[in-house]
């Protein structure tokens, strides 16, 4: 995300979080920043890291106490894509209608967009009577490179 962009999400999320009673802290601002830095899907863990590297008093019930703000914000999304743990997409801000494809093997999350899919589930909803509210589309697969080379470089992710 550009530093325009940044600053916008900022803004309006400083804005969201004062509607709600909270105050502006270094350590939000840190969690803030930390979370839409990055174009990679992250963890809670993995952002509090980030966010240490910003502002070391960054706590972890902070970020557990944020992160919901931050989904509920509109500006970060809570994923489900498979395994244990819960990852969060800080890209729907610029590519609001994008979807996942995750490599089953080392749980590699490749991002697209195509407007043949936005097509098909305008065509599919319509068919079926739906008018959407939401949509995620998550397909999930084997990726090429650990089938061509026997080993992927993301594999030592799926491990931590």
């Amino acid at each position: 995300m550009d530093c325009e962009t940044l600053e916008r999400v900022r803004g309006s999320l400083m804005d969201f979080l004062g509607t709600r009673g909270l105050r502006r802290t270094i350590q939000r601002e840190a969690i803030i920043s930390a979370a839409f830095s990055t174009k990679d899907h992250f963890s809670a863990e993995e952002l509090l890291d980030k966010a240490r590297q910003i502002e070391k008093s960054v706590s972890r019930a902070t970020v557990y106490r944020t992160l919901p703000l931050l989904v509920e914000s509109g500006f970060l999304r809570e994923l489900d894509l498979g395994g244990d743990v819960t990852v969060y997409d800080p890209n729907f801000v610029e590519h609001p209608t994008h979807n996942h494809l995750i490599c089953v093997d080392c749980n590699k999350i490749i991002e697209f967009e195509d407007t043949n899919m936005e097509l098909l589930e305008n065509c599919i909803t319509r068919r079926l009577g739906f008018s959407p509210a939401s949509k995620a589309v998550k397909i999930e697969g084997h990726c090429d490179e650990l089938k061509m080379h026997g080993s992927c470089r993301h594999q030592k992710d799926k491990a931590s």
